[in-house]
């Protein structure tokens, strides 16, 4: 039985989803594919790359806070229309994310995401196009032409990418709107997968899995002292919710964490909410029968 795992977007509380594969582990589960989106895409492909999961938390700890460096802000979009012109700026470029990750990727001899050995989907969104893109080593077949063309009917088609590098995929998935710039790649500008598919388990299913294990945050509710960025978290965590429903449906084993309160970038909590999900992850395996 192909086992696959669906991970979700959350900020820095994704490390959680690193330790949820170390249980996963030790009960003897092997994942045969992986996908992710946001901080979940970051988790999925180191993992498909071949880092175990707690080398994954280390290089959390390692890179996180220059990843989250502020690089130059520059104008990512003009003459976004022939007559109009716009120019969107985030507070980051995300070209750190994207650097480390194809170094990283570079150690296990990946070059674009075709290299990785097991299947991998990263989903993001095009600004231009308003529609979900799926970077990937295995497109699909297109013995799916009915679903396709269901999903056409309800405007919810889907492209893929297999020729990326996987740094410039995670980048793509994880330009949080607000806080990085959306990522440009060949005419496209990508922004978190979030948007459209925050826990990419139809995608999972898509690979050819038997079996997909969902694991997706609880949203943070807001304070008083919550800022700018928790108010955007909450606001995609609304619309990506209401989408999420009927995917989450799709999905055999769901595990909703709860760790305790992060900000998108708050680094100082890595090492508990990584031992979070992995107790979580454990507690919930007694009562889930699977067998490869």
């Amino acid at each position: 039985m192909k086992v696959g795992v669906a991970l979700s977007g959350g900020g820095m509380k994704g490390i959680a989803h690193a330790g949820a594969l170390k249980a996963l582990e030790e009960a003897g589960i092997e994942v045969s594919i992986i996908g992710g989106t946001s901080s979940g895409s970051l988790v999925a492909s180191l993992y498909a790359m071949g880092y175990s999961p707690y080398y994954i938390y280390l290089l959390f700890e390692q890179y996180s806070k220059e990843l989250l460096k502020v690089d130059t802000v520059i104008p990512v979009i003009s003459h976004f229309f022939k007559r109009k012109k716009f120019n969107l700026v985030g507070i980051r470029k995300g070209e750190l994310i994207q650097k480390e990750f194809n170094e990283l990727a570079k150690r296990k001899n990946v070059k674009t995401i075709k290299d990785v050995k097991i299947p991998l989907v990263i989903p993001a969104v095009d600004l231009k196009e308003a529609r979900e893109y799926v970077f990937t080593n295995y497109i699909p077949e297109k013995n799916l032409k009915k679903e396709a063309e269901d999903e056409e009917k309800i405007g919810k088609s889907v492209e893929y990418i297999d020729d990326i590098s996987v740094g410039m995929a995670v980048r793509a998935s994880s330009s949080f709107p607000g806080a990085f710039c959306p990522c440009e790649y060949k005419g496209h500008y990508f922004l978190d997968g979030g948007i459209l598919d925050n826990v990419p388990v139809s995608e999972i299913k898509k690979q050819g899995a038997d079996c997909v294990i969902a694991i997706n945050f609880k949203p943070d509710n807001l304070e008083e002292n919550s800022n700018l960025m928790d108010i955007m978290m909450r606001t995609i965590d609304i619309m990506g919710n209401r989408i999420l429903e009927p995917t989450l449906k799709e999905s055999d084993f769901l595990l909703t964490l709860e760790p305790e309160k992060m900000g998108l970038f708050d680094v100082t909590r890595l090492e508990s909410c990584y031992n979070y999900g992995y107790v979580k992850a454990k507690e919930n395996l007694k009562s889930w029968n699977i067998k490869n």
